[in-house]
């Protein structure tokens, strides 16, 4: 995909993560949240990650925002006014994580990089065995369902998980 194209969603999914801030009404901030999480789902399938695109689009824009519209209904749709005092040690701790992941980072292969080593090691492996192990005609199914099963069967407990939390935070009594 096209690198202006990357850069210019990247820029976008900024400036709504600024506007969300911004909102001063919380109906405007859920609307601007679900932009904000179908940009980021269109920027994850321009990098070709249309797995995460896909789960982005459906848990960040769909589920997320019926489930915030949800708990709006049942309380005010305007926020208290902010403190106007500055936690120091919050942002500290947040400029630190900052540096750590920034200075991690360092160390990952460069976007589509064919000599990293997944590319290198794990990734020829599942494309020439990935039939014959599994049985799955398409590789993506069969490394998240077989070679991977575990992982993504952990993951659907969490997000199940979460909606039900989610419905019994927001789940009242019948009168």
């Amino acid at each position: 995909m096209s690198g202006i194209l990357i850069l210019a969603l990247l820029g976008l999914t900024l400036a709504l993560a600024v506007a969300t801030l911004l909102a001063r009404d919380l109906l405007g901030a859920v609307l601007v949240l679900a932009g904000y999480s179908l940009v980021l789902s269109l920027l994850w399938a321009a990098m070709g990650a249309v797995d995460v695109a896909f789960t982005e689009a459906v848990v960040g824009a769909g589920v997320s925002t019926v489930l915030f519209l949800a708990a709006l209904l049942r309380t005010s749709a305007t926020r208290t006014a902010p403190r106007p005092r500055v936690r120091w040690g919050a942002a500290a701790a947040v400029a630190a994580a900052t540096a750590a992941l920034g200075w991690a980072s360092l160390d990952l292969p460069a976007f589509g990089d064919a000599g990293s080593a997944p590319a290198t090691h794990v990734s020829p492996r599942y494309l020439a065995a990935g039939l014959s192990e599994t049985g799955a005609p398409n590789i993506v199914t069969a490394v998240l369902a077989d070679y991977r099963s575990y992982d993504t069967l952990i993951e659907t407990v969490v997000i199940f998980t979460a909606g039900v939390g989610c419905w019994l935070l927001l789940w009242r009594e019948p009168r």
